[in-house]
């Protein structure tokens, strides 16, 4: 027992090899899972009655009804419904269509191709882009530490978040690549990081961290072009697909609120945010409400007081990534996804220095917490997706500019 704490404190469990072989496996579980479910399903309906992709089925059917010029109609549950059964049958479960009308620039254009194709098109660019951006985070350190070049994208891509995201459609990879890209690019080009963090505005939620840890770093720059982006994506959407489609949303905020977040028609188990646990828990949504209000106080505050330091820029990054989740109720478990850069900054960040003890064990817990965070949570209502995020946040924001005793340097 002793060996094995120890073992735990400094890390040594997880060697190179094992790192290597833990992703590897998982990949190849993953890809077996993937082809077997869907050659066991049904044309575009898998063995369960839902639709390949599922989430993915809301955006094709909001991006068809937007060509149709009827995209406000993507913001009655009846006449999204309706296009969602006439896609994939009668049977079929609903899925939401929740985003601002920015969105249907993606999903009309998707709605062009037959679903089977739209959905490998999109699957696969957003997956290709977010690993690239993972890449761009770890140049330097993939450059100079043999390691982290060999274990960088198995565990990148066996981050399982990315099996979720796989699963639904969802939009996950995008959200992780755009703000992980918008991070590498901030310290030398403001303006296109602004325009980066500006893209991600189909996901109003992701931004509350962000619009205080920009302000105090002094990124007016970025700030500035952050806004332009928004107000032209607006724009151009307002002109597209008209202003019934955004009055038609604004409205709809209310009731997915209710919905999806207060009564958690969506599954609490799926949510990842202190209101989620919350109300997992019983309490009420008064109470909800409070605590997430403490939680989301307590990132923001801590992120706008390390970016306002001089502490290490990938640091900053790592800590704004994992701050987001923490700050936002709705967060589900693809949005988790975000971890996966942020969790890439901390590695950069210390490519060249010694981890602390009980760093790489509690890097590792927390990379490996998508894979079970709805399953325990609807087991046993424990919010592991929360817990890792918190995790995370913590671990950051205790880093100090020079550490006492610590455990080995990934060698």
């Amino acid at each position: 027992m002793p060996h094995a704490w120890q073992a735990l404190r400094s890390g040594s469990w997880l060697t190179p090899a094992r790192g290597r072989g833990y992703s590897l496996i998982l990949l190849a579980i993953a890809a077996l899972a993937i082809l077997g479910w869907i050659a066991l399903s049904d044309g575009l309906v898998d063995r369960n009655g839902k639709p390949i992709g599922t989430d993915f089925s809301s955006f094709y059917a909001a991006g068809a009804l937007a060509l149709e010029g009827k995209a406000a109609d993507a913001y009655s549950m009846a006449a999204h419904y309706a296009r969602e059964q006439q896609l994939f049958g009668a049977n079929t479960p609903y899925y939401g269509w929740l985003y601002p009308p920015i969105f249907f620039m993606l999903a009309a254009p998707l709605a062009l191709l037959p679903y089977p194709l739209a959905l490998a098109v999109w699957q696969g660019s957003t997956l290709a882009l977010y690993l690239a951006v993972i890449a761009a985070i770890l140049y330097r350190a993939r450059r100079g530490n043999g390691v982290i070049a060999r274990l960088w994208l198995p565990a990148a891509a066996a981050f399982p978040a990315v099996f979720i995201n796989l699963g639904h459609g969802q939009n996950g990879f995008l959200s992780a690549a755009l703000f992980g890209a918008a991070l590498v690019c901030l310290p030398r080009r403001p303006i296109i990081a602004g325009m980066l963090f500006g893209l991600l505005a189909y996901k109003p939620q992701l931004a509350l961290v962000i619009a205080f840890a920009l302000p105090a770093a002094g990124q007016w720059r970025a700030i500035t072009a952050a806004a332009a982006a928004v107000i032209i994506l607006a724009s151009v959407s307002l002109l597209l697909f008209g202003a019934d489609a955004w009055w038609s949303f604004l409205a709809s905020t209310e009731t997915s609120r209710k919905l999806l977040l207060e009564e958690g028609n969506v599954g609490f188990e799926k949510l990842q945010s202190a209101f989620a646990a919350v109300r997992m828990w019983g309490g009420s949504v008064p109470l909800a409400y409070m605590v997430q209000g403490a939680i989301s106080a307590g990132a923001i505050c801590g992120t706008a007081w390390v970016w306002r330091s001089n502490q290490h820029p990938d640091m900053k990054a790592a800590l704004l990534l994992a701050a987001t989740p923490l700050a936002s109720p709705h967060i589900l478990d693809y949005d988790l996804m975000l971890l996966a850069p942020s969790l890439a900054f901390f590695v950069a960040a210390r490519s060249d220095a010694h981890f602390r003890n009980y760093e790489i064990s509690l890097l590792a817990a927390v990379w490996i917490a998508p894979l079970i965070a709805r399953t325990m949570a609807g087991l046993t209502a424990a919010p592991i997706g929360f817990l890792a995020s918190l995790i995370l946040f913590v671990l950051i924001v205790r880093v100090p500019h020079g550490c006492g005793e610590a455990a080995p340097a990934l060698r």
